[in-house]
């Protein structure tokens, strides 16, 4: 496996799956997302999927075979994904979980993949008559593994008797800026929504030199994390449209090609004029199948006989996707950023020298990214800052 065309590929999906969700789950509210989290969770079922239901979710997350999706992950587990607090750098935290109904077995390979690879330890619970209990558990491991931010990943009701495996993922991130922003000159300042109406929100300033590029119809931002003695360079990139009600636009821009981001991030520190960053905290959720099968990747959700190689057990033949939901928080303020996410996928029985100015005074995009391989951790925009 080539881990910069891994990377790429992912990058891709996500810019793919980031115009989905704006045009179906987020067209009048703030959005957060982990493409990371996701990613791993389909990446699991493909490890359990053989058909059709392989070639989709290989053919819709851009991978050759399951073995190098698993490669990926692996890496992305034991390297990109590893805490950095140690060093100076930002604390992250990743953890994956499995339940699986008692009265079935996981295949030996899929165990074996689950534990070495996914490095989680798959355990047995009864579905049938204590899926109540079961979401409680499965809801307060998220909640621990995101140090609290994500609360019931798992809505009332999702579980069921007919449910037979839950596949998690969480992922928490903590960083501090390497600039940080005096909150004593943080003040109030108009932010203007997609509607042209104005609303008062507290804004951060700077008159330090930012990391700032110029593209046509377009600015981005580049605020770097704190990295200590670690190699890895998260930063938080602002992708920031000149016009007002700009944002449609350039989201449309994120699927115009591969390298989209790759060719749009700072390089080099300018000196700004006016500069201003709203604080912003958002929580964001959905339930994934719809806009999966939007974008084409539909096997998973229907069956039958494209999960057998999960469970050793006929009921394999029954077996399918129920729902993936996924549930995000960030908290960006003058000390860094909060940010966490969590990803279910349930498994059931058919039944971006000269002065310029950075006034992020009206929807923009936000991702943050590790500089080094470029993978993407969290994305998202911002409508409105005061609502989260």
């Amino acid at each position: 496996m080539d881990l910069r065309e891994a990377i790429a590929s992912q990058t891709d999906v996500t810019l793919t799956l980031t115009n989905r969700l704006i045009a179906t789950e987020a067209t009048s509210k703030n959005l957060i997302y982990s493409p990371v989290s996701i990613h791993v969770v389909l990446s699991l079922i493909a490890a359990g999927s053989k058909g059709q239901t392989l070639d989709q979710l290989l053919s819709f997350l851009k991978s050759k075979s399951s073995d190098d999706l698993g490669t990926f992950v692996s890496h992305l587990v034991d390297v990109l994904l590893a805490d950095g607090a140690g060093n100076g750098g930002p604390k992250l935290a990743v953890a994956n979980g499995v339940w699986v109904d008692a009265s079935l077995k996981l295949k030996a390979k899929f165990e074996q993949v689950v534990s070495g690879v996914y490095k989680a330890a798959a355990k047995q619970v009864d579905f049938q008559t204590k899926h109540v209990e079961v979401t409680s558990e499965v809801n307060s491991w998220a909640n621990e593994k995101t140090s609290g931010l994500i609360k019931d990943i798992l809505p009332a009701g999702s579980v069921d008797h007919t449910t037979r495996l839950i596949l998690t993922n969480a992922i928490y991130f903590k960083g501090s800026w390497t600039q940080q922003f005096d909150a004593s000159a943080t003040k109030d300042h108009d932010f203007h929504l997609l509607t042209g109406i104005p609303v008062k929100a507290p804004f951060m300033t700077s008159k330090k030199k930012q990391f700032v590029a110029e593209f046509d119809g377009f600015k981005v931002l580049g605020l770097p994390y704190k990295q200590g003695e670690d190699k890895r360079q998260f930063s938080m990139y602002i992708f920031l449209p000149d016009a007002k009600d700009g944002l449609p636009a350039l989201t449309e821009n994120l699927g115009s090609g591969s390298g989209f981001l790759d060719k749009h991030i700072p390089r080099s520190k300018v000196p700004v004029g006016q500069f201003l960053i709203p604080k912003f905290k958002i929580s964001f959720g959905f339930e994934a199948s719809k806009v999966f099968k939007g974008l084409g990747l539909v096997s998973p959700f229907t069956g039958p006989e494209g999960l057998t190689e999960m469970v050793d057990s006929p009921q394999s033949l029954d077996l399918y996707v129920s729902s993936i939901f996924h549930k995000a928080f960030i908290e960006v303020n003058e000390e860094g950023t909060e940010a966490a996410a969590a990803t279910a996928g349930l498994i059931a029985r058919m039944s971006y020298q000269m002065p310029t100015d950075f006034v992020a005074d009206h929807p923009f995009l936000f991702f943050i990214r590790e500089n080094m391989t470029g993978v993407v951790l969290f994305i998202g925009h911002v409508l409105n800052p005061l609502e989260n």
